[in-house]
Order: structure tokens, then sequence, then C-alpha cells
């Protein structure tokens, strides 16, 4: 695909090597052909605890050394990137995840955290109420786990994603509009995910993909930073997959231009959201500079050399 800005290569190389966490440049080399699955494994093995779980300001805004869902969840996606090379902790992490799961089989936002550990973490994960299932979080784990799945049969067969599945199920078909945007961006993504193995999802998707914005604008986040929003490659970040194929294509093209564009002079991206300690601020920025170039290249934008 053709772009009018076209991403410097030699730049982002520049900053992730400047700015970014070990684990963010393994992901970055593996992503440009010269790393290892193996490589990213043993970077993301810092964040782990003994219980199977991850921690350790994985998530950046959540600096607990605990382990908790959201860390699962971004672990997950350190799984995905690695396919089809298959990780035994892959489906011990899901054995840590049916450890802490409510007896309907959905997860907690965030499960408790006390005294300094809670220091630099954002509010809402701090605040967390451990003894209410969460559709947002259960949705963004299954939908990952799933696509680990793909290569890791264990994580597909795993008794866990079987009863996560079965309450975003349920959870889902009790919608009857968008639940909050952050929360409806995991739900679609989680029905994407699932649209061709489970014959129930098709339909769920196009129902609630029919509250997206026609022309691709952006949806703000209620209670956000100022200008925080979500945008149609948040929603659908990938070519070829269900989701895609319902919005408009132009208003995709549009977005990947944008996308590319939102380069920093540095050679990073960034977030739109308010980090909660100077270190997140930074650990943001090589995360998003992954994904950036991630999306970019899934769309015929090549990485191996400065253009």
């Amino acid at each position: 695909m053709d772009l009018t800005h076209t991403p410097n290569l030699t730049g982002a190389c520049a900053f992730m090597t400047t700015h970014a966490r070990l684990l963010d440049r393994r992901r970055f080399e593996l992503l440009r052909g010269t790393g290892t699955p193996a490589a990213v494994v043993t970077a993301l093995d810092a964040y782990r605890n003994g219980d199977g779980g991850y921690g350790w300001a994985l998530e950046p805004d959540l600096r607990s050394a605990l382990s908790q869902p959201v860390g699962a969840l971004l672990a997950f996606e350190v799984f995905e990137e690695c396919g089809p090379a298959v990780f035994a902790r892959a489906s011990q992490l899901c054995d840590w995840l049916e450890s802490v799961t409510r007896p309907d089989g959905g997860l907690p936002f965030a499960l408790p955290m006390t005294g300094p550990d809670a220091a630099g973490s954002a509010p809402f994960w701090a605040t967390a109420d451990p003894d209410v299932s969460s559709l947002h979080m259960t949705s963004e784990l299954a939908g990952a786990a799933h696509r680990v799945g793909r290569d890791d049969r264990a994580v597909r067969d795993h008794p866990w994603l079987a009863r996560a599945t079965a309450f975003c199920r349920e959870r889902i078909a009790a919608l009857v509009r968008p639940p909050h945007v952050i929360e409806f961006r995991f739900v679609l993504d989680f029905l994407d995910t699932v649209h061709d193995t489970h014959p129930w999802a098709p339909a769920e998707l196009e129902r609630l993909a029919a509250f997206l914005p026609g022309d691709g604008s952006p949806l703000p986040v209620d209670g956000g930073a100022d200008g925080e929003a979500l945008r149609l490659l948040d929603f659908s970040p990938l070519p070829g997959r269900p989701l895609r194929a319902l919005l408009d294509p132009a208003a995709v093209a549009a977005e990947l231009d944008r996308l590319a564009a939102d380069q920093r002079e540095d050679g990073g991206w960034t977030v739109d959201w308010v980090s909660h300690s100077p270190a997140a601020a930074v650990e943001w920025r090589g995360y998003a500079t992954v994904r950036a170039l991630t999306i970019l290249r899934a769309h015929g934008i090549p990485l191996a050399h400065d253009r």
C-alpha cells in the first residue's frame, strides 16, 4: 500500500536503541527479522512470577510486582508475535488465569494491591473491585489466548479458555448498545478472533460492529485524557480479518497514513493517554513504536531499511 507519509525506519531503530525497554527491543528485532522468539520470551521472563502470571510493570501503568490479568494480556501478545513457535509458558499462564477466574467464568479487572506495591499505578488499577467479573478484561484475554491457540494446542484446549469464552458469549449477547469504548474495542476484537471457530460469533460481530462510525471518525474515551480516542486501527489493526470487511477501505487507508505521519522527530511513536509515572511514559513509547510498525508492515510497508 502506498502512503503519503513513509515511516523513517532508521529513526525508529535509533529511538528503540535509545529509549525502549529490553522486551520491546527484542520484539522490534523479531519484527525486523533479526531476532528470535526465544530471545523475546527470555526478555518476557523478567516480568514473570513463580505463580505463572506476569507483573513487574509489564503494563507500564501498573507498577506492582504482583501477577495481574492485564499482565497476562501483554504476555499473550508476546506469545502471539512469537508464533508459530510454542512455549510452555503460555499454557502455564492459562493455569494461573484459571486460579484467579471467578465462579461465573469471568476475570476481575485487577487483583488487589496494597501499600507501596500500588505506588505509581493508575488509579483504575489500584481501585478495581476484585469481586466483580469484567467483560473488558475477560474478552481481551480470551481473544488474545484464542490467537495464541492457533499455534499452541495446549492453550486452545485449556479449560480456562473454554470457561472465559462461555462467559464472554453470555455477556455479549446481553449487550443492547456498545459498552465503554475501550471495552467495546476488546469485545469486537474477541468476536473477530473467534469468528471462524464459533458459529454464534459472526452475527454478534456484525450486530455490534454496526455501532462503529461509518466515516471512520475516532471515538472519544469517556473519562480519558484530552483528545484520547480510539480509531479504526485500534479496533481493526490487521488486514484480512472479518471485522475489516465491515469497514470503509478509504477510511482505513486514511488511518494508515495518519499512523505513519504520527512518527515523532526522535523516531518513535507515542500514546494519547496519561501515563502515571515517568517510567511508564517512556515505556509506553517503545510499546507504541513496535505496535505502529507492526500494523504498517502488515499492510505492505517494508521495515528492512530506511526509506
